[in-house]
């Protein structure tokens, strides 16, 4: 049978919060079959545990929050594009404050440590969202329209469309497509990284927001050219990171989508309504799982391979 994942053994960072500046501890621990995702705040008084589904995610300004009574977690996305990247059904995750390090501004630095602890098969089926009818989500008209979609696919494939009208966005084109059937996540899509312009940071930061980011964990852009010593790492990077985004806010649903995903200037917000608009379809999706590996979709029968 194709089964779920988890770790082998614990593993540790350490970074700063993006948009806190405050430094934080994780510890990604195994788990046991059906456990999903679990943060567990530990620097509270009494530890909260913060299981990842689209229902607790709570604010999507900038990033993606989940959060259980007062306690949150900020910007998991990454993290949780790392876990889709890879197949992971099962993870502990300690967090000693609120926000996930932003480490490079990519999920690469998560693949590694994922990829380090190593990653093995339990003895529990793996349960996929299988969609069967198409779901979309749309917001705005002409030039402020932007959607979402859903279609069925037998596999997990993603487009996305973004549309910035800067000189290096233009040069790196603004559309991806990825397959994970055919595609290498760790090589062709983890090491993508977030991106900003310094009109747009000094302005967050007068707002408290973005105190952890600088061009050692973000592309920085000024009104013409991309301020980062070395340039960029994808000749697509910005519409890579989208992939990457888009990647770990779906996997917030809880099991691994069969879909093909489509995005026009979507962000979190609108992958968050997509999943909503998902559960509240019954209809519109079966939870499949496959006794035979063979008869999975090509990318997840086996573990995803390293760099």
């Amino acid at each position: 049978m194709l089964a779920q994942r988890t770790l082998k053994s614990l593993t540790k960072a350490v970074g700063v919060g993006l948009h806190s500046g405050q430094r934080v501890e994780l510890t990604l621990r195994p788990a046991a079959p059906d456990t999903g995702i679990v943060f567990r705040r530990v620097d509270l008084p009494e530890p909260v545990d913060i299981p990842v589904n689209a229902l607790s995610v709570s604010d999507t300004r900038l990033a993606s929050t989940i959060s259980n009574g007062g306690a949150k977690v900020h910007t998991i996305e990454h993290l949780m594009s790392a876990c889709a990247g890879l197949g992971l059904d099962n993870l502990l995750i300690d967090i000693t404050a609120e926000e996930v390090p932003i480490l490079d501004g990519s999920s690469a630095s998560f693949v590694y440590l994922l990829q380090s602890a190593g990653i093995v098969a339990q003895n529990v089926p793996k349960r996929f969202i299988r969609i069967v009818e198409p779901v979309e989500v749309r917001e705005g008209e002409g030039r402020g329209l932007k959607w979402a979609r859903l279609d069925p696919y037998h596999g997990y494939k993603l487009s996305f469309e973004i549309e910035f009208d800067h000189p290096a966005v233009n040069a790196s084109g603004q559309r991806v497509e990825f397959d994970l059937g055919s595609g290498n996540y760790a090589r062709e899509i983890a090491r993508a990284r977030t991106f900003g312009f310094t009109k747009d940071v000094e302005m967050m930061r007068s707002h408290g927001l973005a105190l952890g980011g600088g061009l050692d964990n973000a592309i920085v852009m000024d009104d013409v050219k991309v301020l980062n010593a070395d340039g960029l790492r994808y000749g697509d990077e910005f519409a890579k990171h989208k992939i990457l985004d888009a990647m770990g806010d779906l996997h917030i649903v809880g099991k691994p989508l069969l879909a093909a995903y489509s995005a026009f200037r979507s962000g979190h917000a609108m992958n968050n309504q997509l999943l909503r608009a998902l559960l509240e379809r019954p209809q519109s999706y079966q939870i499949v799982s496959f006794d035979n590996e063979r008869e999975a979709p090509q990318g997840f029968a086996q573990v995803a391979p390293a760099w």
